[in-house]
C-alpha cells in the first residue's frame, strides 16, 4: 500500500505549477467562503512574483538583505513580558469552581 501511495503522489512542484499544499488551500478557501479561484489567474501571479522576487535577489547585496530579514522581523515578533508570579496569585485567589 505504502508503494501505491509513492508512485502516485504529484512530482515536485515546479516553477508554474500548483503544490499539493497550495490546491488543498485553494480548496479551502473556495468552500469556506464560497468563492471560486480560477487557477490559471493564480498561476500567472505565481510565476510572477517568483520573477519580481529573483529580480530583487539579483539586484541586491546578500548583507543588505539580511539587515532588511532582521529589520522586518524586530518589527513583526515584539517581545512580551509576563510576570508568572501576579498571574498565581490571581488564579489561586479565585474560588475553584463547583464540582
Amino acid at each position: 500500500m505504502i508503494r501505491r501511495i509513492i508512485r502516485k503522489r504529484r512530482p515536485a512542484p515546479t516553477l508554474a505549477g500548483i503544490s499539493l499544499e497550495e490546491e488543498l488551500a485553494l480548496i479551502r478557501v473556495e468552500l469556506m467562503y464560497g468563492l471560486r479561484v480560477n487557477r490559471e489567474a493564480y498561476l500567472r501571479r505565481k510565476v510572477d512574483e517568483r520573477n519580481e522576487m529573483a529580480t530583487r535577489m539579483r539586484e541586491r547585496d546578500a548583507a543588505d538583505m539580511l539587515s532588511d530579514l532582521r529589520g522586518s522581523l524586530e518589527r513583526a515578533v515584539q517581545p512580551t513580558v509576563v510576570d508568572l508570579h501576579s498571574r498565581r496569585r490571581s488564579h489561586s485567589a479565585q474560588d475553584p469552581e463547583p464540582a
